[in-house]
């Protein structure tokens, strides 16, 4: 009789393990997950849970690629892991929050942040929230990012913001990266002044979004420099008043031209290779910014030989997003339109269509994508 009751009981046991399996088991959501070196897929993954108090989970509603992504699928960044959820931009709603989440409830429309700030640690108290102690770029990179139904925001006081009633939620994907980026990497650390001659090379989202808000500065010419006749004739009409593609035309001698032999007084690098930063080494004044914006991959010459006595700066920087609410109002009184950087749509089912799209954007005369979830 116990050997009977034993082994009633080892049954139970073994049918509520059973049953308690499938009532914890988490609910999947479509993503798209990195899996090495230009291997990716549209995958079943389960859906993200609250973590710490700080956090928010949002259900996307846009997101898009970004020029960094493919960066991470050509094994540029090697620290991302097998199985990442690649992405880290978009707008969503708020679908739950931790105890400790003040500025946001559930139901809220908000622009997700490309970096995660704590708003406490020594980094974020000096406006480096790239640098956060327990954040800075780690969406899509070092935890699993937007491109995909629903992503959990760490310190989500301080890494969403609100959008206004009324604003096109589409255009505003822009601000999550690269607005700030263009902005705080090329323009403010160029320090752009009215009169300068500023030479951006890159044409890309990036380099058009410097362009955008380099004109806040009133500098006299913005060179544009590329290899794509497209984006070259988007950036005219966007401000650009020279436009130069390098594999036609060459870019220092047509650069000297325009300049009477001075160089430009600031070169906003846009791309991340070698051959551009080496441009921007030749085409800069005495006196001079070289700013910096690309990820770069490999390694690059820096010329001192030439440059040591030419008071020349040199910045690196990688976004804050600190002037994300100057942007916002920004696009909110009309003065930028980022909405004219997207050219393509596509479902998310279709995210890998996207990603040949916009790998190949000469081709298909891309700029930005957005990915519709």
């Amino acid at each position: 009789m116990e050997k009977l009751v034993a082994n009633k009981k080892e049954l139970l046991t073994d049918k509520l393990s059973e049953n308690s399996l499938l009532v914890i088991e988490k609910p999947k959501m479509k993503a798209l997950v990195y899996h090495g070196p230009g291997k990716k897929a549209l995958e079943d993954k389960p859906r993200p849970g609250i973590k710490k108090p700080t956090d928010a989970i949002i259900k996307i509603l846009k997101t898009t690629i970004c020029g960094t992504d493919l960066h991470i699928m050509k094994g540029d960044l090697p620290e991302v892991s097998d199985g990442r959820i690649i992405g880290h931009e978009g707008v969503g709603i708020v679908e739950e929050i931790g105890s400790a989440v003040s500025n946001f409830k559930v139901g809220d429309h908000v622009i997700i942040s490309c970096i995660t700030s704590c708003g406490k640690c020594e980094y974020c108290k000096k406006g480096m929230y790239s640098h956060c102690a327990d954040g800075g770029w780690i969406l899509g990179y070092m935890i699993d990012g937007t491109q995909a139904e629903y992503v959990r925001i760490p310190h989500a006081d301080n890494s969403l913001y609100a959008i206004p009633a009324g604003l096109d939620e589409e255009a505003l994907v822009m601000l999550s990266d690269i607005l700030p980026t263009g902005f705080e990497c090329g323009v403010l650390n160029g320090q752009i002044k009215p009169g300068d001659i500023v030479a951006i090379v890159g044409a890309g989202p990036i380099g058009i979004a410097a362009l955008l808000t380099a004109q806040f500065y009133s500098p006299s010419e913005i060179i544009m420099i590329d290899q794509d006749d497209n984006r070259l004739s988007v950036s005219k009409t966007f401000g650009a008043i020279h436009t130069i593609n390098t594999a036609k035309q060459d870019a220092v001698a047509k650069i000297m031209a325009i300049t009477n032999n001075r160089g430009v007084d600031v070169a906003i690098e846009a791309v991340g290779i070698p051959a551009t930063f080496e441009l921007c080494q030749e085409i800069i004044a005495p006196g001079g910014h070289i700013a910096n914006i690309g990820v770069h991959g490999k390694s690059v010459t820096l010329h001192l030989e030439k440059l040591w006595s030419r008071n020349i700066t040199i910045t690196t920087r990688l976004v804050d997003t600190v002037t994300t609410p100057l942007l916002l109002k920004t696009v909110q009184a009309n003065k930028i339109e980022p909405k004219k950087l997207i050219t393509h749509h596509f479902k998310l089912d279709k995210i890998m269509d996207a990603y040949n799209t916009f790998g190949n954007a000469a081709k298909e005369k891309a700029l930005k994508v957005i990915i519709e979830v």
